[in-house]
């Protein structure tokens, strides 16, 4: 019929209507049926997509057939209250292309191993019947270790079972833990709140055999550690909704429209409302449109802004024109602006010291942790006061640890004195370090004429204790001379008017930042006009791309300074919102004993990720930045001469301040057994080894093979091809592969090594003897592991997803079972469990009861955060005592029971009965939880020690143990976790959950609907229907402390490290010179054009956020395959024209891509977006191998001062406090590439050692 019709074309009017404007046919429609049924569905599924992008959108998946379709935005968030926009639409155009993933030709479609691994493993195997001896042959035999290592990267996959790549993975993971300990396997995924239950199924697994799990928020370089530094919390913030709220926001370094998509509306609305902005960011972003001021410093100078800005409001809001006192009473009784600092004379001056603690002037009757409570100068006494809330009232039992204003002897109220301009005993000169003075050199970034120290007169008070002299002073008066202030109190170095060429004025930082001073005197101006005038509805939306500086934190704190100044942190509509990925886990609590096994053994391995790769790929060894660059003016450099930075990170992780991953120069294993024929207990026999040199740290030789991570798993990641700083030395050294460093290392060049650590010449054979990757594409880093693991996409397993952007809790839903041999990630590691705990029975690979002695750092908001108070003892250096928990490590043994791991895994163990829930330092009893969780999961029917315990068999079934276990989805645990607080701080809280203390939110519930959290006291903002969640709310309307040394928010932070390098007080510190461009400079081609370029790397447009840069749809968008993008007048310098092809390289590697030349971006800088991988339409370098990606020509280097620990707010804990990967201080030489060769990286002139 469709065939005579189409024949019939000219025939087929047979009628007419309306006067001839329309006509009947008698045409078959047929043809549109295929359209039709293309858009028909059978079902609709609520799922979300597990990427770190902080939208955390519902979804409606499209199912036909067993098929996903399409897939479109849900539109069923509740709705919020009167006056306030509601959350949706949420979605972007990466969201809604993301189906194309699942049928791709990207897609992983059965479990990959490495050919020539597979070929040995095979041959070997078929000539021993236990594997893990099949495995031990392998590592034994050099020749064919490196053989199959060599190959990474270079293609080669076949295609096996599952039941063949558990067992590899088992075997391998066994022998590890047998030779060389269980701390030698480590796995790295990252943001859990993405999908918790796949992140979980791995965090489980290595926690209960001993292995260790790599942080990832501080690796990303989203961590800010002044975060930590100034509030003891990690990147709280509020959520998209309250910027509504806010009338006057500064967008700084963030790009709202691009990567916050989902919630951007909020701030279209917002200015629709009245509220103004303000956009800080160096290349004119899709932000900067929104603008109604638009500031654009020179990149990596933002910290001379902010300093300028704070100059000016503290000036005229809290020392002469317009004195605000809802300010004044704010930073008296919420900051730290009133607390007592220590004076100390050096030579004829003076420089600040630490806090003035009790310990100093003894008070009588305070005994307890006396170290550790600070002071201040009580007005209505006239005296020194000993105020509630400091970190020594938190763990002594008192309950005074609140932020009422009282004093802990005898509840007296008392009136903190903010200033001693009043009243001051002598006038004193102290000294203020400058670090871009006349002896800061630098191609790009300019210096001031200024002395590296700025000696200024401060106001002091004498306090006389045994006959001497103590000269204080308040942070207060150290803030505003530090600003550079002229308060009539004489000196050199303080400005009277804006005009004066005097640090921190906004005449100052224009030489600095190129930002003119009227805009920076008016932008402060009005940004604290608003606050005093709304009680701080002043905000600053912040992006990571400040953080990824080497001096980030000085970047931040002039930022943080601002807004405490105004009274703006806690105040709905105000506040510092940093938004950098999808870091708020929400039921926290519920979480951490499932993905830890901590309902097993306690404690855990967690190591931070930056020291593990900064270590182990050898970064290190090619240093080039020393300590003398860093250290203060005002410190004893010759203390400090013979150190490099990985030395801070030795004596760091001695001292118990960060941890390490592996832990000792032996397998942990041993030690029990060998402390128990020694008549010792274990802690005395491993202090007495290490006194005696007898046992070392393994971070004090890593490239002695003992001290090799052997296995490690990457899931949820793309490690290698999205956040792996100096990806070049991961190939190198981590993984003993083709890689592209150009530059020397240490000992090649001659240079200065370190002193705490062994230097050994490295072969480069690899380290890791097998990488795991888990992913559902092939990623670069699939293509660089041994045995790749297929995995479920997000529209094919149940999980649950929260952000910090919304209150809501979500569900990942499996809308069909997982495509062709996929898996979800909890029933591939449970299937490794289970393979391993079948070898483990069968060869009887361990005893019943294995001891594991594991080593702890001294964690933050534990009591152990109380560690060195006073000063810094390093036990190997200066002889201090080695007193575990105190100067070292903790040590704890934890048993293993090897032969029962998959039992472990899939029921909920016991010591949540026994020692109940913690979270942040807060203890609840959770048995009522366990009893409910046993009706709903059923019980584990097994002839072993999980009999008839709750089981954790499923996806649905781990995800109740969260939600059930998290007072921020059980009321009532909400309900009893308040009343927990509320012993700590001696007030009643419990109000703040009562109204939802009968509510449980269950996994079905929220595939209904999204729903929204309880308040918790894990976090500080509060879920309500009148006020939106905000950062800090709670410590302001509750008077619950800050997690820190004084218990409020800290300008000032008094260690020791922190003062010697110069970090006290927030200053300007200008970026750092990696010296990666110089020595190539020589030896580049003078026949062709180049520019030497700052090398920038931040989320695009066109990829999904920071990991999928591959998907058709949003290639087609873009120009098809790695773009940098450069100014109009480089490109005239350089002789490039839009869409040429590039190299850019340094010492660390080279990127081969397409330039975009565009006005977007300012002369000096290159802007290359992150994750855009080497898989696609990347031809060959002139090196011979694939052009990089953007990490190719980056190498991180840590700072000393994130490295402290045992301090208070400044302790380790996991993706809270530690060292971070910075990456925008580099350069990059650009050129044009004139001979396109795309070919084989592996040619005839690459061989390989031992092939024939």
């Amino acid at each position: 019929m469709h065939i005579f019709s189409r024949l019939a074309f000219l025939k087929k009017v047979v009628d007419t209507f309306s006067d001839g404007h329309g006509i009947t046919t008698v045409e078959d429609r047929n043809w549109e049926e295929a359209y039709r049924r293309r858009w028909e569905h059978d079902k609709i599924v609520r799922s979300t997509h597990g990427v770190n992008c902080t939208g955390s959108c519902s979804w409606k998946i499209y199912v036909k057939n067993g098929l996903i379709t399409w897939e479109t935005q849900q539109t069923d968030y509740p709705r919020t209250r009167a006056g306030l926009p509601n959350h949706e639409p949420r979605g972007c155009q990466r969201g809604a292309s993301f189906s194309w993933y699942v049928y791709s030709s990207a897609r992983l479609k059965y479990p990959l191993i490495r050919s020539s691994l597979f070929k040995l493993w095979k041959d070997v195997r078929e000539r021993h019947d236990n594997p893990v001896e099949a495995w031990e042959y392998i590592q034994n035999d050099l020749k064919s270790s490196v053989f199959y290592k060599k190959r990474r990267g270079l293609g080669g996959f076949v295609r096996a079972s599952w039941n063949q790549v558990d067992e590899i993975i088992a075997a391998a993971n066994i022998y590890t833990i047998k030779k060389y300990g269980p701390d030698r396997i480590v796995g790295f995924s990252p943001i859990p709140a993405m999908s918790m239950v796949s992140y979980a199924a791995g965090s489980r697994y290595l926690s209960l055999i001993g292995g260790a799990c790599l942080s990832f928020y501080d690796w990303y370089c989203d961590l800010p550690p002044s975060s930590p530094q100034t509030w003891g919390e990690q990147t709280d913030v509020p959520e998209s909704a309250d910027w509504y709220n806010s009338f006057y926001i500064i967008v700084w370094g963030s790009n709202v429209p691009q990567t916050r998509t989902p919630d951007a509306h909020f701030f279209t609305e917002a200015r629709y409302r009245g509220t103004k902005t303000v956009v800080v960011t160096s290349d004119f972003s899709e932000a900067s449109k929104l603008s109604d001021i638009w500031l654009a410093p020179t990149a990596g100078t933002d910290s001379a802004l902010g300093m300028a800005m704070g100059h000016v409001i503290l000036k005229e809001f809290y020392l002469f024109d317009k004195k605000s006192k809802y300010f004044y009473d704010y930073a008296v009784q919420y900051t730290d602006l009133a607390h007592l600092v220590i004076l100390d004379q050096k030579n004829d001056n003076y420089v600040y010291d630490r806090f003035l603690r009790v310990s100093d002037i003894k008070i009588q009757g305070v005994k307890k942790d006396v170290e550790w409570k600070t002071l201040v100068y009580d007005e209505i006494t006239n005296d020194v006061s000993i105020p509630n809330g400091s970190i020594g009232s938190r763990w002594d039992g008192s309950a005074l640890w609140n932020l009422q204003l009282k004093d802990i002897r005898n509840g007296n109220n008392i009136k903190p004195k903010l200033s001693f301009i009043s009243g001051y005993d002598k006038i004193l000169s102290v000294g203020f370090p400058y670090y871009s003075g006349s002896s800061y050199k630098h191609s790009h970034f300019n210096n001031t004429i200024h002395d590296d120290i700025l000696y200024k007169n401060v106001p002091v008070k004498e306090i006389i204790i045994n006959k001497k002299s103590i000269f204080v002073t308040t942070v207060f008066d150290l803030l505003v001379a530090n600003y550079g202030i002229d308060r009539g109190l004489g000196g050199l170095n303080t400005a009277a008017t804006y005009n004066d060429n005097i640090p921190y004025t906004p005449f100052w930082q224009e030489a600095i930042t190129g930002v003119k001073k009227e805009d920076v005197i008016s932008v402060a101006r009005q940004f604290a006009e608003n606050a005093d005038k709304t009680h701080g509805k002043s905000m600053i939306i912040i992006g990571a791309g400040m953080n990824h500086w080497y001096n980030m934190d000085m970047n931040y704190r002039s930022v943080i300074n601002m807004l405490m100044l105004c009274g703006c942190i806690g105040k709905s509509g105000g506040g510092w919102a940093h938004y950098v990925g999808q870091e708020k886990l929400r039921p926290l609590p519920g979480w951490l004993p499932l993905a830890f096994s901590l309902d097993w053994s306690r404690p855990p391995r967690l190591m931070n990720g930056t020291s593990f790769f900064y270590n182990h790929t050898s970064q290190w060894k090619y240093e080039k930045i020393s300590l003398g660059e860093i250290l203060s003016p005002l410190a004893d450099k010759s203390k400090w001469s013979k150190y490099s930075v990985i030395d801070c990170n030795v004596m760091s992780e001695r001292m118990g301040w960060l941890p390490s991953s592996p832990e000792l120069s032996c397998n942990p294993l041993s030690l029990s057994k060998d402390a128990e024929k020694s008549g010792k207990s274990v802690i005395d026999y491993v202090v007495d080894l290490l006194k005696n040199r007898q046992l070392s740290m393994a971070c004090e030789d890593p490239d002695n093979p003992v001290n090799y991570p052997r296995n490690m798993f990457i899931w949820r990641s793309n490690l290698l091809g999205s956040s792996g700083k100096g990806h070049e030395y991961f190939l190198k050294h981590l993984l003993g592969t083709k890689h592209g460093v150009l530059g020397k290392d240490l000992g090649e060049l001659n240079g200065l090594k370190p002193s705490e650590v062994v230097w050994r010449d490295d072969k480069c054979n690899g380290k890791l003897d097998l990488l795991v990757t888990l992913d559902f594409r092939m990623s670069t880093t699939c293509l660089y592991s041994d045995i790749v693991l297929p995995t479920a996409s997000w529209y094919e397993k149940d999980d649950l997803n929260t952000s910090d952007m919304h209150p809501f809790i979500h569900p990942l839903s499996a809308a069909i079972d997982p495509v062709w041999e996929t898996k979800s990630d909890w029933n591939i590691y449970k299937n490794i469990a289970k393979s391993f705990s079948e070898i483990v029975k069968k060869y009887s690979c361990f005893d019943q009861v294995e001891k594991d002695v594991v080593l702890v750092p001294l964690m933050h908001d534990s009591p152990n955060e109380l560690g060195q108070p006073l000063d810094v003892l390093d036990w190997k250096i200066n002889g201090s005592d080695l007193i575990p928990g105190k100067t070292m490590p903790s040590i704890v043994v934890v048993e293993r029971n090897y032969h029962l791991i998959y039992s472990k895994f899939i029921s909920l163990g016991p010591l949540l009965n026994k020692f109940g829930n913690n979270c942040k330092g807060i203890t609840w009893d959770t048995s009522a939880e366990i009893e409910y969780l046993a009706k709903i999961n059923g019980k584990v029917n097994s002839d072993d020690i999980t009999n008839n315990l709750p089981k954790i068999d499923t996806a649905i079934n781990a995800a109740e143990i969260i939600l059930a276990l998290a007072p921020e989805t059980n009321g009532e645990v909400a309900v009893k976790s308040w009343k927990a607080l509320g012993k700590t701080t001696g007030l009643n809280h419990v109000h703040l959950a009562l109204d939802r203390g009968a509510e449980k939110i269950r996994f079905r519930d929220i595939q209904a609907q999204p729903k929204k959290i309880i308040t918790s006291p894990i976090w500080s903002g509060i879920e309500s229907e009148h006020v939106s969640y905000n950062f800090g709310y709670t410590n302001i309307t509750e008077f619950i402390p800050w997690r820190t040394l004084t218990g409020r928010q800290q300008f000032y932070q008094d260690h020791l490290w922190m003062r010697d390098f110069g970090e006290a007080l927030c200053i300007y510190k200008p970026p750092v010179d990696t010296k990666t461009t110089e020595l190539l400079l020589n030896s580049t081609e003078k026949d062709f054009k180049y520019v030497v370029l700052n090398f920038i790397s931040p989320h695009q447009k066109w990829g999904i956020h920071s990991t999928f840069s591959d998907n058709l749809l949003m290639l087609t968008l873009n120009r098809g395959g790695p773009i940098i993008w450069i100014s109009e007048i480089d490109a005239t310098k350089a002789e490039l024209i839009d869409n040429d092809w590039i190299e850019a390289f340094n010492l660390n590697g080279c990127i081969v891509a397409r330039v975009v030349v565009s006005q977007r971006i300012p002369e000096g800088m290159t802007l290359m977006y992150h994750a855009q991988e080497k898989i696609l339409n990347v031809p060959l370098s002139k090196q011979g191998y694939r052009g990089g990606i953007h990490n190719s020509v980056t190498r991180t280097c840590p700072k000393p001062t994130h490295m402290i620990g045992g301090y208070a707010q400044q302790a380790y804990g996991f993706n809270y406090y530690g060292t971070v990967g910075s990456n925008r201080d580099d350069f990059v030489i650009v050129r044009k590439l004139h001979d396109i060769k795309w070919g084989n990286e592996y040619d005839n002139s690459y061989t390989i050692e031992g092939e024939k």
